[in-house]
């Protein structure tokens, strides 16, 4: 009997140990909001660099039909190869040179964005392939490729025709201190609003973001995106404004990131169990 005693006593205590050690376990999982911070630095590396080709393309005729003197260019030196009307591809280089240089947003950039266009910023079906040479925002240093195709006003928020573009990015990897952030995606970008003001100001210009990504957080673990809401993005602002989305961290439960109502700031909020989280974007 004594012997039983013994055995349902230790029974008990293993019973409970494993539950306690299981609850903290959980509480501690179902608190990591990493997945959303890694995403959301990668959603606003890799839309700049869109909102470089973009302002870059259209300061220059040689890419852009409606081309402008931009008020921000920032510091970098642009350059266009080969020169020529109708001689295509043309190659559009954005040099931040070999050492910082901070632009009009606060970014500090180094290394280069390198455009490939097929065609006319404006035009339906023009492509342009983007890669980067030894490139670096805010010292971390950024590497893959972006694909980015014109589908024509086939947009119709509020009932209007807009200006889509498709992007896609492959092989998206970000260094940072803490570690290294893998990215790629599959979207739409929708040009809501500043198409009907080309010149002389971009920077009123603001896109819809549809889509799904997918990555690995600092941490090694992989998550998967899908955006709900669109995520609106303004050239000028260098944060994501509003928009919703989905992300689910491996053997996580699904957590929702909230972008805001539409003000430019670095704010952002991740609900994980009905329980909210402050994040801060980078």
């Amino acid at each position: 009997m004594k012997k039983k005693i013994i055995y349902l006593t230790g029974l008990a205590i293993f019973i409970v140990v494993s539950f306690i050690f299981t609850s903290c376990k959980k509480d501690k999982q179902d608190k990591d909001t990493k997945a959303a911070e890694n995403n959301a630095m990668a959603e606003n590396v890799f839309s700049d660099v869109f909102k470089q080709v973009k302002e870059s393309a259209t300061s220059d005729t040689n890419v852009a039909r409606y081309a402008h003197k931009g008020e921000k260019t920032g510091c970098a030196i642009l350059s266009v190869s080969p020169i020529g009307w109708g001689v295509w591809p043309k190659t559009l280089t954005i040099d931040f040179g070999s050492t910082n240089c901070q632009g009009y947003d606060g970014y500090w950039r180094r290394g280069k964005i390198i455009a490939v266009f097929s065609g006319k910023w404006e035009d339906s079906l023009t492509t342009v392939n983007v890669s980067v040479d030894n490139y670096y925002v805010n010292d971390n240093h950024v590497q893959g490729t972006k694909t980015i195709t014109n589908k024509g006003h086939i947009g119709t928020t509020n009932g209007t025709h807009n200006l889509v573009y498709e992007v896609v990015v492959s092989n998206g990897v970000i260094t940072t201190t803490d570690g290294t952030i893998s990215w790629s995606t599959t979207r739409t970008n929708e040009w809501t609003e500043g198409e009907g003001t080309p010149w002389p100001n971009v920077f009123d210009d603001v896109y819809l973001i549809r889509g799904n990504a997918a990555g690995t957080d600092v941490n090694g673990n992989s998550f998967t995106i899908n955006i709900t809401e669109a995520l609106r993005v303004q050239i000028g602002c260098r944060w994501i404004e509003s928009g919703k989305l989905e992300i689910i961290p491996q053997g996580l439960p699904t957590r929702t990131v909230d972008y805001g109502s539409g003000s430019c700031d670095n704010q952002a909020t991740v609900t994980i169990n009905g329980i909210v989280y402050n994040i801060v974007m980078q």
